[in-house]
């Protein structure tokens, strides 16, 4: 059986799957209840500087969710958009892929273009971990302009309506890259705040404004609208935080952000 091998285990997170596991299980650990997300973003760095935000994020899908993870990340490489249609691995096993609402959401299958790309990969076992029973539809995302953000909406929503599939939508972004931390957090918030009132409109115009080098707004314009068709109404800042954090270089810095849309 062809699988999608990890190609960032060892480095951007655990390979051993004992120290994995318990990487993962002290992140859950630090979070605490809130209302059910039908989307959220959750950041994709390495598990010692986001892994803990991305665990805030994953919080808020109820732990027995059993239905489809819609893994939309953007391409770090140039890709256009493309599926994967294959298992992937994870040192804690492999995550299953829905075949079906793949191929539902006529998008082209590419997997080479997938092979090397973290944006997804990081989401994986977090999944794997929290959500043993649920399956995957991984979207890379090429272009990330308001347009085919939206078209890619509309193929998960046509993909939810041919197939009854329960989905839950994951957005994988970082936000500011390699600025002052205090640079980063107020172009960050600035840009997150109208995402609130689920406003991607005004969250494009404010990226454009600060000039926020954010990496999956498309990935989180689409989960927007999505999550919109299945009746939500808002969303939530979670929680925030940088690379300076964990480091204590506040010279220059990568913000992540756990955003819940209920």
């Amino acid at each position: 059986m062809k699988t999608r091998s990890c190609a960032v285990s060892g480095m951007f997170y655990p390979r051993d799957p004992s120290h994995l596991t318990q990487l993962l299980e002290g992140f859950f650990s630090r979070t605490v209840p809130g209302e059910p997300a039908l989307g959220i973003v959750s950041p994709h760095a390495g598990y010692i500087y986001s892994g803990q935000v991305a665990a805030h994020a994953f919080s808020r899908i109820e732990p027995g969710f059993s239905g489809t993870f819609v893994v939309i990340g953007p391409s770090h490489h140039g890709y256009l958009t493309s599926v994967s249609a294959i298992p992937w691995e994870t040192p804690l096993g492999l995550v299953d892929t829905d075949t079906e609402f793949a191929e539902k959401l006529d998008i082209p299958v590419d997997e080479p273009s997938h092979a090397e790309e973290h944006s997804i990969e990081v989401q994986m076992p977090f999944i794997k971990y929290r959500f043993p029973r649920a399956r995957v539809a991984p979207i890379m995302m090429g272009e990330q302009d308001p347009a085919h953000a939206a078209a890619v909406a509309e193929k998960i929503v046509a993909a939810v309506r041919l197939t009854k599939r329960e989905i839950r939508v994951v957005a994988s972004s970082d936000f500011s890259h390699y600025v002052p931390d205090a640079q980063a957090k107020s172009g960050d918030l600035y840009a997150i705040e109208p995402l609130a009132r689920l406003d991607t409109k005004e969250f494009y115009r404010r990226i454009r404004e600060k000039r926020v080098t954010a990496c999956g707004y498309g990935p989180i314009s689409a989960m927007v609208a999505v999550s919109q068709c299945m009746g939500a109404g808002r969303a939530e800042l979670i929680r925030y935080a940088t690379s300076g954090d964990v480091t204590g270089d506040r010279d220059q810095v990568v913000g992540y952000a756990a955003i819940a849309v209920m």
